[in-house]
Parts: structure tokens; C-alpha cells; sequence
């Protein structure tokens, strides 16, 4: 490109050496305004050259950081891992893009915040984290006839007034006595001012003698808590049976399960599976999978349920024409798909996997589970509710919103019983199937309802 530059520059420099071929050269005038020219056509040379030097240093530039910022992608593709909350714990264990953490609080306390958490593609998670607060027993006022509720971790107890007693405050206290005359004529002030106790009755584990004072010629008889005057016989006092006796009070059954009647008094008795709580009246489920009461083995995963535990194992579905691969322990999903198989193509996209426990005849009607799309492709989504008759019975699938769907229990289900159910999420281009993702949700029913 400096062609023709050099040539100029060559005929000047002869033509300054030899002065004597003058009729052939330029006048020094001329050959000064060549040389300004030359010089200006070297600068132009020389900046454009620089700057393409800058712009092919800026693409250099450009590449290496796409590559340094597709490589960090590629070596954390995972979302930060999520504490587990506090009086809870967290289902699911993947944090790779499009995987959901679902959260649970334990008995006692409610969630405060969202059920379930997704790892998005910006490598960060759904909305906020939740928490886990404490139940407020005492919300309900359970205490009667003037007691005072304490409110504690998954129960309540009663300090009662005065004169009342039971669980909930809702017994009086008894206070049985007799009153005889005494018409012997012999009693003298001096004895009839004094105290003096009786001869006691035969005694047994639900008899009691009765406690007999004379003051001023009349006997008072007095038992002790838990016990009565027997008949016409002051001096006898038998067991009360609080259980029959208080089953269908005012204030509700003394136990929620099962009531045993002692010496005295009574106290509560759990089915298995369930121990007593702290205020002695209701029942509190054992959690066989936290504490390995449990003989689940390594392939399969404990759910704990209400009164007992289910072990269960997450196999993939052989479908013709398409293969499945488990991605996490509930999650499978689906391998791709040759270019001419139209059938693997039309195959569920992935399978997901969900245990839930429930108590006995819960009320109704009652969000069971909810389905979003993280990101969707197409412009609709649909969510139906697969499966026949019997499971249409008790379930039904609504929207929540345009991204979700809600799996509704739609009447109580009697203990004990394993429900089923899959909702499917389809999405959609113009009314043409983009893919599918089945959601199948089983319902461990427990046998009682506390």
C-alpha cells in the first residue's frame, strides 16, 4: 500500500542529487508541496492503521471475557446451598437450575412465608426465606372458669382457679361430705368442742376411709380428691370414675384418645405411634424416620406419617421410546430425544415425586399441593388432574395463578388410607405441545384426627 508514496519520494531524492537534469525534474516548490502531501498521506496510513489495531484488540478483549464468563458458568451451574429451617426441615436436595426445595415445620408450629423455593437461572432463589413460628395455643382460649393458659411448644396447660381442676380447668373440684346428729346425751361441752376421728373402713386401690370429725355433737365425713362418700356409708369412700364421669362435659373429653381411669384420679393413654404430650391430655406422633425407629432400607427414603412411617423407593417409568434418568431422589427426568422420534418427543418432559402425611377426616375444601413453571416457553399452560373416577372423588386441580396450579382436596378422607394423585403440566405454542412435566402426589392418611 506505500507503492505509490515510495515512488515519489524516489524521484525526489534523484532529482535533488542530480541538479543537472533540471529540465526533467520539478522546481524545489513542487517538490516540497509532494512532500507535505506524502506526509499527510503517511498519517492517514498510519491512524487508520491504529485503529484497526484498537478495534481487533477490543474483540480479543470481548471473547476472552464471554469465555471466562461461560466457563464460570459451566463450573457453578447450582444455586447456593439452603440452611434448613429452625423447628422444621427441607424436602429435596438439588440446587441445580429449575429444581424446587419444598420447607415443613414440625407439629406445633406454622410456616411463615413461601412453601418452596426455586433455583433460578440467574443462580439465585425464589422469593425470601421462610421461617417456622410458633403455634399460639392459647389463641383459642382453652382454659375454663377463670384459668390462666400457658402456652408451650406444640400444647398448652392450665393453671385453674380456685375450686376447679382437669386438663382444661373444666372440673370442679369435689368436695363430698356427710353431716350426722349426734343425739347421745352423754356427749359433754368439753367433748363436743374436741375433734376426734372415726374408725376407718376397709381399704382396696379404689377404696378409701373417709376422714370423721365430731364438732359439737355433729360428724363431718370428707374424702380424699378423687373420691366420694359410698351410699349411706359415711365412713367409705370409693373411687370417682372421671372418664365416665366427665366424657361428655361442657368443656369436651378429658382425652383426645383414650382415657384410663386410676386410683384418685385418671390419665390419658396414645394409640402406637404416638406418645402423650406435656399436658397430659392429648397425643404427640413419633417421628420414626428422625429418631431410626425404622427399617427402611438404603435404596428407599422414610416418610414419617401420623402414627407410624412409610419406606419408599422412587423408580423411574419405563415408557416405549423414551428413557429416564433420576436426577435427584424424587425427580426423573427425561433423556433427549432422536430428532426423527416424535414419540419420545410427546413423552413427559420429567416425573416428580411428593409424600404427604395427613390426619383422619381433615376438613375440606383444603389446598394439598401447588405446581408452577419456573420459566415457561410457550404462551399457555395447562394443568389437568390424570386418573379416573376414584381419584377425581376426592381431588381437583385449580388455578392460583397464570404460572401455577393447586391440587385441592375436595372432601375428608377416612383413616387409614393412601391416596394418589398426578397433575400433569402442559405448555403450549399456539395450541401446539411444547412439553409436559407429571406431578404425582401420595396422601398417607393416619387412622385418628388428633
Amino acid at each position: 500500500m506505500f507503492a505509490s508514496p515510495v515512488t515519489a519520494i524516489t524521484l525526489l531524492c534523484f532529482c535533488l542529487l542530480h541538479p543537472t537534469l533540471g529540465q526533467d525534474c520539478p522546481s524545489r516548490q513542487e517538490i516540497q508541496g509532494s512532500l507535505k502531501q506524502v506526509q499527510k498521506l503517511l498519517s492517514a496510513h498510519e491512524a487508520s492503521y491504529m485503529q484497526s489495531l484498537r478495534n481487533l484488540k477490543k474483540k480479543i478483549n470481548l471473547l476472552l471475557s464471554s469465555a471466562a464468563r461461560q466457563n464460570t458458568k459451566a463450573i457453578n451451574s447450582t444455586c447456593p446451598k439452603l440452611e434448613s429451617l429452625i423447628n422444621g426441615r427441607k424436602l429435596g436436595k438439588s440446587h441445580s437450575i429449575g429444581h424446587e426445595i419444598h420447607f415443613l415445620c414440625d407439629p406445633g408450629y406454622e410456616l411463615v412465608g413461601s412453601e418452596s423455593r426455586v433455583c433460578q437461572e440467574s443462580l439465585t432463589w425464589s422469593s425470601q426465606q421462610p421461617t417456622c413460628r410458633d403455634i399460639n395455643e392459647c389463641a383459642s382460649s382453652p382454659c375454663l372458669n377463670g384459668g390462666t393458659c400457658v402456652n408451650e411448644v406444640n400444647q398448652f396447660s392450665c393453671v385453674c382457679a380456685k375450686g376447679w381442676a382437669g386438663v382444661t380447668c373444666q372440673s370442679p373440684v369435689p368436695t363430698f361430705f356427710v353431716t350426722m346428729t349426734n343425739t347421745s346425751a352423754a356427749t359433754s361441752p368439753s367433748t363436743a368442742a374436741a375433734a376426734s376421728t372415726l374408725p376407718a373402713a376397709n381399704t382396696g386401690p379404689h377404696v378409701r376411709p373417709s376422714q370423721c370429725t365430731i364438732v359439737q355433737g355433729t360428724t363431718h365425713c370428707t374424702c380424699e380428691p378423687g373420691y366420694t362418700i359410698s351410699g349411706r356409708d359415711s365412713y367409705t369412700c370409693t373411687d370417682i370414675d372421671e372418664c365416665e364421669l366427665f366424657h361428655n362435659g361442657q368443656a369436651g373429653r378429658l382425652c383426645l384418645h383414650a382415657c384410663v381411669n386410676t386410683p384418685g384420679g385418671y390419665r390419658c393413654s396414645c394409640p402406637a405411634g404416638y406418645n402423650v404430650t406435656r399436658d397430659g391430655r392429648s397425643c404427640k406422633d413419633i417421628d420414626e424416620c428422625a429418631t431410626r425407629q425404622n427399617n427402611c432400607t438404603k435404596d428407599q427414603m422414610c416418610i414419617n406419617t401420623y402414627g407410624g412411617f412409610q419406606c419408599v423407593r422412587v423408580d423411574c417409568p419405563k415408557i416405549p421410546n423414551a428413557t429416564y434418568v433420576k436426577t435427584s431422589p424424587t425427580r426423573c427426568e427425561r433423556n433427549p430425544c432422536p430428532v426423527d422420534n416424535k414419540v419420545c418427543s410427546q413423552a413427559p418432559n420429567s416425573f416428580s415425586y411428593h409424600y404427604l402425611a395427613v390426619v383422619s377426616n381433615l376438613s375440606a375444601p383444603r389446598v394439598m399441593f401447588r405446581v408452577s413453571a419456573l420459566r415457561p416457553i410457550g404462551d399457555t399452560l395447562r394443568f389437568s388432574l390424570l386418573g379416573g373416577r376414584p381419584v377425581r372423588r376426592h381431588f381437583t386441580v385449580q388455578r392460583s395463578d397464570r404460572l401455577t396450579g393447586e391440587l385441592m382436596l375436595v372432601s375428608p378422607v377416612q383413616g387409614p388410607a393412601t391416596l394418589e394423585a398426578e397433575v400433569e403440566m402442559s405448555e403450549l405454542e399456539r395450541r401446539v405441545q411444547l412439553g409436559k412435566y407429571i406431578t404425582k402426589v401420595t396422601m398417607f392418611v393416619s387412622q385418628y384426627e388428633f
